[in-house]
């Protein structure tokens, strides 16, 4: 039978993926009403929880009436008696079962969520997706997101850093020349952060080794599969480095500890999407950006030299050819023009015009950024010289430098493209909850 009520007693809930450990035995499980299937005097229901699915039986015709008043999406209680089933999920489903619906008859969703393939449209999805995302395809890509951070975690935390939480509101813009939302900060002009750069540098004095997970902000009008103007930026900065190598090794064991995570702790969740994961080299091949220009030059028919940057068409050559040649989907691409990094890299040694920078490119795509700092006062203050900009706006950011800063380097991950390239989306949108771009400012 089926009643609702206000209010349900205290109980010692189950989840469904515990079932078939708890054969014979009564048990409570709450969770969304996923399907309801009618027969002529018997009733399933599917449940779904965080978990995953358990199926409810009910007969006679009392069951039957009872539960046609509530659709799918409501908020059920059943307890009932777990009983073995190889048709139900996990071979386990409840018999002589007592529900209680926990919340009213809820409105249909956009689109079934029962079903194993999703249909609706991705910006349908996007505008429902506080409901949306309760279908099980749709919620894995934040399941194996949440895994990927907590693997930042733990590798960097495994390697004596410290975690920071830095404002996102600042007075001036980190990367000079870079696209800023602007915003009014009590009658004080504001903007949002694009990156936690200046503090994390800034911290480095302080705890030698940081990271932060948060959200960075990009006022760049980009219309494309791959770009957000708000994303999730996984940040460290480490001090005491010989150049930017000493970054690209950290950076390496953040990916192992990142994708060792996603393995134990979202499998399922890659096993829906058929999600593989990528093995990470104990050493990433690498390539200068001018080797890298001349490979271009001489395999694809085009002559990139003299660009400043990679266009995508070459970062997926440069990827093939790494995959080819070295069996990896990992690649560091370092050395790019100093004119194409902020002021604060720093400068490779002998070749002044290049960097000791890196971006890696992970299936085609680049997915981080990092490189070596400047740390001395002076070789700040001749930087900015050299763009033509004032020392001014980065008072504050540079007073650190006066009292002695070790070399440091450090790098960011986009988590949402990381996740994007491990399931393979089409659209970087699908791997964040609420999409911040051009266009969009809701949900």
């Amino acid at each position: 039978m089926i009643s609702p009520s206000t209010t349900v007693a205290p109980t010692h809930r189950v989840l469904a993926a515990e079932l078939p450990a708890l054969i014979g035995r009564e048990v409570t499980v709450q969770g969304w009403l996923h399907r309801r299937r009618t027969l002529k005097s018997v009733v399933f229901l599917v449940l779904r929880d965080r978990s995953g699915l358990a199926q409810i039986v009910l007969t006679g015709p009392e069951a039957t009436a009872g539960v046609a008043g509530h659709p799918e999406e409501t908020v059920l209680q059943v307890t009932g008696t777990v009983t073995a089933a190889p048709q139900a999920p996990g071979g386990a489903e409840l018999t002589s079962p007592r529900v209680t619906a926990l919340s009213g008859p809820a409105e249909p969703p956009p689109f079934d969520l029962y079903r194993p393939a999703v249909t609706a449209s991705l910006p349908t999805i996007l505008d429902h997706a506080p409901v949306a995302l309760r279908h099980p395809v749709l919620r894995a890509p934040h399941v194996i997101s949440a895994a990927s951070v907590a693997g930042f975690r733990e590798a960097l935390d495994g390697l004596a850093f410290t975690e920071i939480h830095t404002p996102k509101v600042v007075a001036s813009a980190t990367e000079s020349g870079a696209n800023v939302f602007a915003i009014d900060w009590f009658g004080t002009r504001a903007y949002l952060a694009q990156s936690p750069q200046f503090f994390k540098q800034a911290m480095v004095g302080v705890f030698e080794r940081v990271y932060e997970v948060g959200p960075v902000f990009r006022a760049e009008p980009h219309d494309t599969a791959r770009h957000l103007a708000q994303y999730t930026s996984l940040d460290a900065e480490l001090g005491f480095v010989t150049d930017h190598r000493d970054v690209m090794a950290v950076l390496r064991e953040v990916l192992a500890g990142m994708t060792d995570a996603v393995r134990r702790r979202a499998g399922d969740a890659c096993a829906l999407l058929g999600a593989a994961l990528p093995a990470v080299p104990e050493r990433i091949p690498e390539i200068h950006f001018a080797r890298a220009q001349e490979l271009i030059a001489a395999h694809t028919g085009e002559d990139p030299r003299g660009e400043p940057d990679l266009a995508p068409a070459h970062e997926r050559w440069l990827s093939e050819w790494a995959l080819r040649e070295h069996g990896s989907e990992f690649l560091f691409v370092t050395g790019y023009p100093m004119v194409k990094r902020p002021f604060y890299t720093h400068p490779e040694p002998g070749r002044p015009e290049y960097s000791n920078s890196f971006d890696l490119l992970f299936r085609g795509l680049e997915l981080v950024t990092g490189g070596q700092r400047l740390h001395r006062h002076e070789d700040y203050l001749a930087a900015l010289a050299a763009r033509g900009e004032s020392p001014e706006p980065y008072t504050g950011y540079l007073a650190a430098f006066r009292h002695g800063m070790p070399p440091h380097g450090g790098f960011a991950l986009g988590l949402e493209r990381w996740t994007a390239r491990l399931i393979g989306a089409d659209n970087i949108r699908r791997t964040a909850l609420f999409p911040r771009d051009l266009h969009r400012l809701t949900p």
